[in-house]
């Protein structure tokens, strides 16, 4: 087997400003970079808003992972990076239950930061998917 890199992009500045990969897959393991509510043209999802920030997140994992030919119910381990803890943790609740159809067979971290790249920013997930 080969360990060629297949990578996805959104095309945004930052990918090429900062540097990085949206998501990366070598062999059958898929790195999905940290996903954030900044949308693709830079604006910012809803401000003050954890549930639609985290929905957002969510969202894009799924969209990275569709490029790929996989699903939520590939992924393997998460992790959640957020400002408030307080707000994020019934949104986590009710979002992840959502999302993984209330089957958790992921490894799961919950980690409250200061801040994200982005002023607005509640909640970034970075998560790794098999298939």
């Amino acid at each position: 087997m080969s360990d060629k890199r297949e990578v996805r992009r959104f095309g945004t500045a930052a990918e090429e400003g900062y540097g990085f990969a949206q998501a990366v897959r070598v062999r059958k393991t898929i790195y999905i970079s940290g996903q954030t509510a900044s949308a693709v043209d830079g604006v910012t999802g809803p401000a003050g808003d954890m549930d639609a920030q985290m929905r957002t997140a969510y969202r894009r994992i799924g969209d990275l992972l569709a490029m790929y030919g996989a699903t939520m119910a590939n992924v393997v381990d998460e992790t959640l990076f957020v400002t408030d803890m307080d707000a994020a943790i019934p949104a986590a609740v009710a979002i992840r239950r959502e999302v993984y159809g209330g089957v958790f067979d992921v490894a799961s971290t919950l980690i409250g930061v200061q801040r994200l790249g982005g002023a607005d920013l509640l909640v970034e997930i970075k998560c790794t998917a098999r298939l």
